[in-house]
C-alpha cells in the first residue's frame, strides 16, 4: 500500500471512525465539526475525493458524504489502529468466570465463545485444543476378575481411555501389576505410531496390550473433528448491514458451514498473534460482506486451537482486536495447564 500523506491519513481515520459508530455515510461538514478539524470543509471535501480516487473510500448514490471501502479498512488496521486493552474491571471479571470452571474444556470453550460474544457485540468462534498427536502419559492393568483386566491409557490433554483385555491363566495380579509398571516407563511420552513400532520387542502378552494401546491412539488421532463453538449470531443479525435478507442468510450460511470454517480456520493455527480478515480478502468470496478476528491460543508443540469474532466490515477493530488477544492469553495458560 502507498503511504498516504499524514492530513490524508487523518481524514480516513476519522471517516472510519464515525462510519463504525454511526453506520451512515460521513460528510466533510461533519468532521470538521465534530473534530475541530482546523482545514475548510472544502479542503476536506477535497481529501476524500483523492482518497475515493485511490480506492479508500467511497460513496453511495443517494448520499453526499463517504464510506470506507476494504482498501479503506484495510489501510486502516495495518497503519493507523490503536488498540486499547480491556479495562482493568473487563479483564478481572472475565479471569473470574474462567477461574470458577474446572479444567474441562467444554465449559471452556463455551464460556470463551459466550465472553467473545458479549465483549465485542460480533459472532464468535473457538475450536477446541488439539495435539499433532496424542501422547502416552500413564498406563495401567487393573485386574477385573479372573482372566480379564482394564486396560487404562491416560493421555496428553487429560484424556482418559479404557478397554478391556483378556488375560493368559499363567499372570496373575503380581505380575499385571509389574508389567503395567514397566510399560509405563517404557513408553512414556511416545504417540500412538512410536508405541506400536515397539511391540515387536516384548513377550507376546505385553505385545498384544501395546498394541491395544497404540490402535485406541491411533483411532483418537484420526478421530472426527471437535465442534466448533459459536455464539452470538444475534449479534450480527442486529447489524444495519445485514438488514438485507441475503446478505444475512449468506452469514448464516458462512457459519453453519464447519468444513469451510475449518479450513478457514486451519490457516491461522499456522500463524502467529492476530489476523484480521477483511471482506474475504479477495479468497473466500462467502466472507465479502464481513471481517473476521482470529487467533490461535496455546502451544503449537502440545496443543492448540483457534478463536475469533465474526462481524461486519465496520468492525471496531481495536475493540475486537484487545477481546480476541486477551481470551486467547486465558486459554493458552488453560492449554499450558492441561499438557504439562
Amino acid at each position: 500500500m502507498a503511504e498516504l500523506s499524514e492530513r490524508a491519513q487523518l481524514i480516513l481515520s476519522l471517516v472510519i471512525k464515525e462510519y463504525i459508530a454511526r453506520a451512515r455515510p460521513v460528510g466533510s461538514a461533519t468532521l470538521v465539526k465534530k473534530y475541530n478539524l482546523n482545514v475548510s470543509p472544502a479542503t476536506v471535501r477535497n481529501e476524500m475525493a483523492a482518497l475515493e480516487a485511490q480506492g479508500y473510500l467511497t460513496h453511495p448514490h443517494t448520499s453526499a458524504g463517504r464510506v470506507p471501502t476494504e482498501k479503506g479498512y484495510r489501510y486502516f488496521v495495518q497503519r493507523l489502529l490503536e488498540t486499547i486493552p480491556l479495562s482493568p474491571e473487563e479483564g478481572f471479571t472475565i479471569r473470574h468466570q474462567f477461574h470458577q470452571l474446572q479444567l474441562d474444556i467444554e465449559q471452556w470453550m463455551k464460556l470463551a465463545a459466550s465472553v467473545l460474544s458479549r465483549v465485542t457485540n460480533y459472532a464468535s468462534l473457538v475450536t477446541a485444543p488439539s495435539s499433532p498427536r496424542y501422547r502416552l502419559k500413564h498406563i495401567d492393568l487393573v485386574p477385573l476378575r479372573e482372566g480379564v483386566a482394564l486396560l487404562v491409557l491416560v493421555l496428553s490433554g487429560g484424556v482418559v481411555r479404557q478397554a478391556g483385555i483378556s488375560v493368559p491363566p499363567y499372570i496373575g495380579e503380581p505380575e499385571l501389576m509389574q508389567i503395567a509398571e514397566e510399560l509405563d516407563e517404557f513408553l512414556y511420552g511416545l504417540s500412538g505410531a512410536e508405541i506400536e513400532a515397539l511391540a515387536s520387542r516384548l513377550d507376546p502378552f505385553a505385545s498384544r496390550v501395546v498394541l491395544m494401546a497404540a490402535e485406541i491412539m491411533n483411532a483418537l488421532d484420526q478421530r472426527i473433528s471437535e465442534p466448533i463453538y459459536k455464539d452470538g449470531l444475534h449479534n450480527v443479525a442486529k447489524e444495519p448491514e445485514f438488514s438485507v435478507a441475503n446478505r444475512l442468510r449468506r452469514i448464516i450460511k458462512v457459519l453453519d458451514d464447519e468444513t469451510f470454517l475449518r479450513s478457514l480456520l486451519e490457516e491461522t493455527r499456522l500463524t502467529n498473534g492476530v489476523q484480521v480478515i477483511i471482506g474475504g480478502e479477495g479468497r473466500w468470496d462467502e466472507l465479502r460482506d464481513c471481517s473476521l478476528v482470529l487467533a490461535r491460543y496455546g502451544h503449537r508443540e502440545k496443543a492448540c486451537g483457534v478463536l475469533g469474532v465474526l462481524g461486519p466490515m465496520r468492525m471496531a477493530y481495536g475493540r475486537a482486536i484487545s477481546a480476541v488477544r486477551y481470551v486467547a492469553g486465558l486459554m493458552s495458560d488453560m492449554v499450558n495447564r492441561l499438557y504439562d
